[in-house]
């Protein structure tokens, strides 16, 4: 479709199903800003308007065109919810000439449906069929989440989830801060200050909330941020040193810290790292094009990239992962083709490809008009060059996730050399085990007896978190009744460590 629209209105006559709404009008219209509203007695000019009867889901675009699809028999939400992304996703294909990689999933990670499936006992080529058949996924996008969920079940089966749990720890803190970034990052130069501080707040939290899992097993540690090694090699080192006393390290299978920003990264900081035994880290340039790096705000060049690699294989370091990004403002295959070679030479245990998703927080998308003649690519060959060259590098898809308003609505998919997978990563996604998450902007997992996920959520901002400590603590008080059973009944007697 060669009309380019300003704003999409979608009108519907019932509040419900938004998001679905939304997510599956704005993959088809990336460029436009989508606005579900519900039918008042305001006139709303609408582009397509959603009518949600007692036995059928009718649709109208603009051009008066109609679509309408029965009920059934079976009434609840989440029938009716397939119904009407079915029918819309139809209509909006039909209307534009595309077909979405992923049809019309939304709000569900794409593997959750073949881990499910091959539960049940189904096939490999009886999932694929049912994906196609029902959700419109492509072919390929098919055969990628169930090779994903085949390996992300073959690598819990070799720990004990389900009686475990892991440790995230945020350092919320970046040289700079990425145009596209929109984590609970700040810039360091604005914080220095008060970064001994909020390690005093951290390692309070730590003291308090180590004991709250017991009794089960800690599986995996990840320390995230922000940039972690924007911390001085004492402050690192009392920051390992605090997790060591609180909790049972040394039982823990994979320990991973995110060295992230080249230009954080100095022998000093890593030497630190490996005297506490850690070995995995992530070194992330995003691209190895300098432009690039200069236009979205990383203020480090290409040879530190290879330098800050080069360092932490000297220093032992043998499961490095990097990760970088694909739809990156200005940058096309070419650029895109470029940065894999890099990498391939490199030889790092891991690569993550994620797919640029502008989220309202990012500058990028806050300053759009600024950067308006800057083209965003991404396409299915793009994506295909990269994983043909992960695998040209002996890397294999082992986890992946989606996110809104992703360029080209594909994924960020995980790639690994045969046993260098990062548990961490399939657990957090997957969303089958407690993960107890410490500083500001960390988010708690505590999974129920019924299944159910609750999540107890820390403050953003960095000096609320510091005056609201005791608050942050207090949240999580209830994580043993929250999870129940076993955790709830063995909970008690003396931290960790």
């Amino acid at each position: 479709m060669g009309h380019v629209l300003n704003m999409i209105t979608v009108k519907i006559n019932q509040s419900q199903f938004e998001y679905d709404i939304h997510s599956l009008v704005k993959a088809f219209y990336p460029g436009e800003d989508v606005v579900v509203c519900v039918e008042t007695d305001e006139d709303v000019l609408a582009k397509i308007e959603i009518f949600f009867e007692e036995d059928r889901i009718r649709m109208r675009m603009e051009n008066g065109t109609v679509w309408e699809n029965s009920l059934g028999e079976d009434r609840s939400r989440s029938a009716v919810r397939n119904v009407l992304k079915t029918l819309l996703y139809r209509m909006l294909s039909d209307r534009t000439g595309k077909q979405l990689p992923w049809g019309d999933l939304t709000g569900i990670r794409p593997t959750k449906i073949p881990m499910d499936l091959l539960d049940q006992g189904w096939s490999n080529p009886q999932i694929a069929k049912h994906m196609r058949e029902k959700y419109f996924v492509s072919p390929d996008r098919c055969a990628l989440a169930i090779t994903i969920a085949n390996r992300e079940r073959a690598l819990l089966e070799k720990v004990d989830y389900k009686n475990g749990y892991s440790l995230y720890v945020g350092i919320p803190f970046c040289p700079s801060i990425c145009l596209y970034c929109s984590f609970s990052s700040s810039p360091l130069s604005l914080y220095k200050d008060r970064v001994d501080d909020y390690l005093g707040a951290l390692f309070k939290e730590i003291e308090e909330c180590a004991h709250l899992m017991d009794p089960l097993r800690l599986n995996t540690v990840y320390i995230g941020g922000g940039t972690p090694t924007t911390l001085t090699p004492p402050q690192m080192d009392a920051l390992l040193t605090k997790l060591e006393e609180c909790f049972p390290i040394s039982s823990v299978s994979e320990f991973t810290v995110e060295a992230g920003r080249p230009d954080t990264i100095t022998r000093d900081i890593l030497e630190v790292l490996r005297e506490h035994g850690i070995d995995r880290i992530s070194i992330n340039p995003q691209t190895m094009n300098q432009k690039t790096l200069d236009l979205i705000g990383r203020r480090h060049s290409v040879e530190q990239i290879v330098e800050a690699f080069h360092l932490a294989r000297e220093l032992g370091f043998s499961n490095i992962n990097m990760d970088l990004i694909v739809g990156l403002p200005g940058e096309g295959p070419d650029e895109v083709e470029k940065t894999m070679d890099q990498l391939a030479l490199l030889r790092p245990d891991s690569i993550t490809v994620h797919s640029l998703a502008l989220k309202r927080a990012a500058r990028l998308n806050l300053m759009k008009d600024i950067y308006q003649d800057i083209s965003f690519v991404n396409s299915q060959a793009v994506m295909n060059m990269t994983v043909r060259k992960c695998e040209e590098a002996g890397l294999f898809p082992y986890y992946l996730y989606r996110q809104k308003n992703m360029a080209g609505n594909f994924e960020n998919v995980g790639y690994a050399a045969p046993g260098r997978e990062g548990l961490y990563n399939v657990l957090i996604m997957e969303e089958v085990q407690n993960i107890l998450a410490l500083g500001a902007g960390a988010s708690t997992k505590v999974l129920g007896d019924n299944g159910r996920i609750d999540r107890i959520e820390n403050v953003k901002d960095i000096s609320n978190y510091i005056e609201r400590i005791d608050e942050m603590i207090a949240r999580k008080r209830r994580i043993p009744e929250m999870m129940g059973g076993a955790a709830a009944k063995g909970h008690g007697g003396e931290k960790n460590g």
